[in-house]
């Protein structure tokens, strides 16, 4: 990813935008048509990125227990349309707004044509918008890996228009949109986000986490956790397969064009630190458990994912293994160790934050001379120069990056929970939020009986003459999972 936003675009991209659309064959150049080439692979990276919603939807419900289903798919979609208004409206100026330190000043409702960051023609780079939006989008989405089963969605809303608004711009507009980050040294380098992105979400679901608590039954009287096995390991599976391809357009369309074909590098590279991420954790936990745990291997595919993200636009093919390898060891380590105290079901601290931290400083480590010279951004990492200047320049980032978002997330969640109140009651958990938030049952035929409503069931039924208006009215002593 550029680090000024006047210089984020290529020049074909500029000059392809900047062309009338009436124009006809016989004006167009050869840079306008590699212009409209990269526009065109702008707007299929936001496809595939916008895919990994699907992913996140499919990873948290395999998770979750059967009776809190339909509320990850209610969160989903609440979550990506609000945060799209906001970032329209809001964010996307404050992302990339101008190269001012902290935050940029124009673009507010971006419109066709409108003047930001003094280029005009940047204004019609709908195509950009749109491809950071996805960005925004999927680090809100890590925010809530956190909270499954137990937060109120009204929680959701609140804290999705202040993300999309306001914290994740500002993280954004730091490292990518040529804020203070991008000139501490020759620049804090993140080629597609393991820390504006993955660390920034995470951050926001530990302040949740701190404020929320865990789960009911999760920790016995000794204080040891105990399992609370998600109902779908398939779903699981699935999940992370999205993501994986996903992670695509997310890493290989951070090159914003398809000019020497670094793209098609930078999706191998992606898929080199993914391979050596399921490997290593897979290794890991049969080492320690002699059992192949598939939700470790899955967040092993995310962690290697994850790491690989900063340094996919900077490190050569050989690095890419060991850092997505040393991603799936950190996530091992880090989901044993902090279930310990926190309840994260879905391994969301460990897989996007761990492992962004790791994949950020590894930039400091890796970053080839090649690589460095052609972005334009930081110096060559450690075992190509010697120098660690540059891993100093990266751990001033993520520290940069901690800070800012676990302060405004934890002051966002504290009024939350000081005035509507951010956790559901124990009715509502033993019930589902399912049933208590939604009015209806992710798997009905596991909780309705099938003479009143039809179907072979399985599972505890309502009781008899129940309706579905009385059924969503019940508390957890009337229905039981």
């Amino acid at each position: 990813m550029k680090r000024a936003l006047s210089a984020g675009l290529p020049l074909a991209l500029l000059a392809a935008l900047a062309l009338p659309a009436a124009a006809s064959a016989q004006e167009m150049t050869i840079e306008s048509v590699a212009g409209q080439l990269d526009v065109t692979w702008i707007i299929v990276a936001a496809c595939l990125v916008m895919f990994m919603q699907a992913g996140f939807a499919f990873l948290e419900i395999g998770f979750s227990r059967g009776k809190n289903v339909a509320s990850g798919i209610a969160k989903i979609l609440a979550n990506f349309s609000i945060a799209s208004i906001a970032w329209w409206a809001v964010g996307f100026a404050l992302a990339f707004g101008g190269a001012n330190k902290i935050a940029g000043d124009s673009g507010f409702f971006f419109s066709h044509a409108q003047t930001i960051a003094g280029s005009e023609a940047f204004g019609d780079a709908a195509a950009f918008m749109l491809f950071q939006f996805m960005f925004c989008a999927v680090s809100l989405a890590i925010v809530w890996g956190t909270t499954l089963e137990r937060i109120k969605f009204s929680a959701y809303v609140i804290y999705a228009t202040v993300f999309a608004a306001v914290i994740y711009p500002l993280g954004a507009h730091w490292i990518f949109g040529g804020g203070f980050l991008s000139e501490i040294g020759s620049g804090v380098q993140d080629f597609a986000g393991s820390t504006v992105v993955h660390l920034v979400g995470a951050t926001g679901a530990f302040a949740a986490l701190l404020l929320l608590g865990p789960r009911k039954g999760k920790y016995g009287p000794d204080g040891k956790p105990r399992p609370i096995p998600g109902h779908s390991m398939p779903l699981v599976g699935l999940g992370v397969l999205i993501l994986w391809l996903g992670w695509f357009g997310f890493n290989a369309g951070s090159t914003l064009g398809t000019a020497d074909f670094r793209f098609a590098e930078v999706a191998l590279v992606t898929q080199l630190g993914a391979a050596g991420g399921v490997i290593a954790a897979t290794l890991l936990i049969y080492a320690m458990t002699k059992s192949l745990d598939v939700g470790m291997s899955g967040n092993g595919a995310i962690a290697g994912l994850v790491a690989i993200t900063a340094p996919s636009g900077y490190v050569e093919f050989w690095a890419a293994p060991i850092i997505g390898a040393i991603g799936g060891v950190v996530v091992v380590l880090g989901v044993l160790a902090i279930e310990k105290k926190l309840d994260d079901p879905v391994g969301a601290l460990s897989a996007h934050g761990l492992a962004g931290i790791w994949g950020t400083l590894a930039c400091g480590l890796f970053t080839s001379d090649r690589l460095a010279a052609y972005n334009g951004i930081g110096e060559p990492g450690l075992f190509y120069s010697g120098s660690f200047e540059q891993l100093g320049v990266q751990a001033v980032g993520v520290g940069a990056a901690f800070a800012a978002v676990f302060t405004l997330s934890i002051i966002t969640f504290g009024a939350i929970k000081a005035t509507i109140g951010l956790r559901v009651s124990e009715d509502e958990e033993d019930a589902g939020l399912d049933i208590t938030t939604h009015g209806m049952y992710g798997y009905p035929e596991q909780f309705i009986d099938p003479v009143e409503f039809g179907g072979a069931s399985t599972g505890p039924a309502a009781p008899a003459g129940s309706t579905p208006a009385t059924v969503s009215a019940m508390t957890a002593a009337e229905v039981t999972r």
